[in-house]
Parts: C-alpha cells; structure tokens; sequence
C-alpha cells in the first residue's frame, strides 16, 4: 500500500518563515518615507536629465538661473534580499546626499550607483529656467513637463506622460499610459503601447502611434504627418502636408488641406475627409463593405462603382489614396 507523503518538520518550518516574511503587516511595518530638497545656481541654457526608477516626475518652468529640486522618497524591505541596509538608512543615505550632479549648466537628477540604494522609489519635482533642454525617464510612473522652451524627451515604462507649452519638439514614449501635448512650438512625437494619444495646437509635423487607444491631434501649423493605432479610431484636424494615417479596428476622420500625398487605411471602419479651401488632388477610394460619397465633381478615370472611385478634381494635384474593408468613404 503506497504511503502518504510527509512534509518533513524543517519544510514546515521554512514555510512558516517565508509567511512571516512576506505577510502584508511585515511590508507595512518596514516602509520608510523621507523628503529632501536642493537648489541649482546655472547660467544660460540649461541640459537636464532627470531619471526615476519608480516615481513621478514634475518638471515645471520657473526663474532663470535657478533649479529647485524637491524629492520624495520612499523604500520598503518586503523583499527577502533587499540589500544590506534597512529602509529607513536607505531613505536616510538619499536624505543626505540626493543623486544630483551638476557640471556648469548640464545637470543630471537621479542616477543612483549604489546597488543597496537602487530600490529607492523617488519622485522629483523640479522648477527649471525656461531655456532648458530636458531628458526624462521613470520605469514606473508619470510625467508632467510644463513651460519647458527647449526640446523634451520623456519616456516611462508605465505611466502617463503630459506636455504644456512646450517651446521645441517634443518626444514621448511609455509602454501602458496615455500621452498628451497642449500646445507645441515643434514636432511631436509620441508611441504608447497602450493608451490614448492626443494632442493640440501642433506646430510642427506629428508621427503618433498606439497598440491600443484612440488617437486626437490638431496641428497648427505644417509638416508630414504619420498616425496609427491597432485598436481605436483616430481624428485629425488642421493638417497642412503629406499623411499617412491607418487603424486596424477603428473609424478615421481627418480635416486639412493635402499639399503632398495623403494616404489612409482603415480595416473595420469608416472614413472621413473633410478637405479647406478648394483643393485639386488624385483620387483612388476602395471600399470592401461600403459605399463612397463625394460633394466634389470628379473627371473619372478607369472604372467607378459604388465600391471604388477613381479620377481627378479640379484638375489633379496629390494623391488622396482611401482604402476601408470594413466601412463606408465620405468625402466632403
């Protein structure tokens, strides 16, 4: 007769420490929370780089000359290998001396070397001078950069990213999180992995991707623009260039005046045109499952059917090429 397995009493006992070890009042009775604060004295253009492995980060435009810094900081010990130093002395380390270099007018927040310093979660608020060039970076959290006149790059393995009044071009990257930009004297840039994207009053040209999410954007003044979105519809507006916009699952709807080719690709849903002005261009429509509806006359070229449209208005000009296999085409 088969004999039943026993756990052997050192077993038990090593499991009843890992319990311990790891229950939710041993985390809560080992958090550490601390803060501290530094200013900067700088002159002229400043380069900053601010860098978080867990935190939010807040960058704001504020005096010339002038960088305050203020961080947060916090640490646990629900790890069982969490380094050689408690959570208070690790706060405590950060407290009195933050990782902040400076060499003249470049300065960089948040590099941390010390490998029993490294589970320190710290959020930055930082005011800057307006001329700054910034380079922002938080495996875990959120960004709000505000004011900032020189071009920013902001990145966040997950969390939200939000730019206002911003003086240059514009970078934002995160892996799950929503990316928005008010109001940008550049380009713009931005690629989530999941989350919506959207942005207003848009200088400059505009290359925006999302895995997941809808995607809204107005440009203000000109430039190529490049739009998609795995899973959400996408609205464009104000555009004064070349276009290539497409969704896998999604309507797209798009207002501008095409100086250069547009180019737009919807495989489950409708699209939208609505053209400024009176614009000469190529048209090449195809729908699998829809009809197409034009207000303009067009000198058709080839065959036409309520499906596919061919030919040219106003005497041709850019290519406006529409393709939806799921939807109808409206062109207005």
């Amino acid at each position: 007769m088969p004999t039943p397995h026993r756990y052997a009493p050192r077993s038990l006992a090593t499991a009843a420490l890992l319990a311990v070890l790891v229950s939710p009042s041993r985390v809560g009775a080992q958090e550490a929370t601390g803060s501290f604060e530094r200013t900067l004295t700088v002159s002229g253009p400043v380069d900053l780089e601010v860098l978080s492995g867990s935190g939010r980060i807040e960058v704001r435009a504020g005096q010339a000359g002038r960088i305050a810094i203020s961080g947060r900081v916090r640490a646990d010990s629900w790890r069982l290998f969490s380094g050689r130093l408690s959570a208070r002395e690790r706060v405590r380390r950060i407290e009195a001396k933050p990782p902040i270099e400076q060499m003249g007018n470049r300065v960089t927040i948040g590099r941390i070397d010390d490998e029993d310093l490294k589970e320190v979660s710290i959020s930055y608020t930082v005011a800057v001078p307006p001329e700054t060039t910034l380079v922002s970076k938080t495996g875990s959290g959120s960004h709000l950069i505000e004011g900032v006149r020189g071009a920013v790059t902001a990145s966040s393995g997950s969390g939200s990213i939000q730019v206002r009044n911003a003086g240059s071009d514009v970078r934002a990257t995160t892996g799950s999180g929503s990316i928005s930009a008010d109001t940008v004297a550049g380009s713009f840039s931005a690629n989530s992995g999941s989350g919506s994207i959207d942005g207003i009053s848009v200088k400059g040209g505009i290359t925006v991707k999302t895995g997941s999410g809808t995607v809204a954007v107005s440009q203000s003044g000109g430039g190529p623009v490049e739009a998609s979105s795995g899973s959400g519809s996408i609205r464009l507006s104000g555009l004064r260039g070349g276009l290539r916009a497409s969704t896998s699952s999604g309507t797209l709807r798009v207002e501008g005046e095409p100086t250069s080719d547009w180019r737009l690709l919807s495989s489950s849903g409708s699209v939208t045109i609505e053209l400024a002005g009176k614009p000469a261009f190529v048209l090449d429509a195809h729908s699998n499952s829809g009809g197409i509806d034009t207000s303009y006359p067009v000198t058709v070229t080839g065959t036409i059917g309520r499906r596919e449209l061919r030919g040219s208005v106003n005497g041709g000009g850019p290519l406006l090429h529409v393709r939806t296999s799921s939807g109808g085409i409206r062109i207005r």
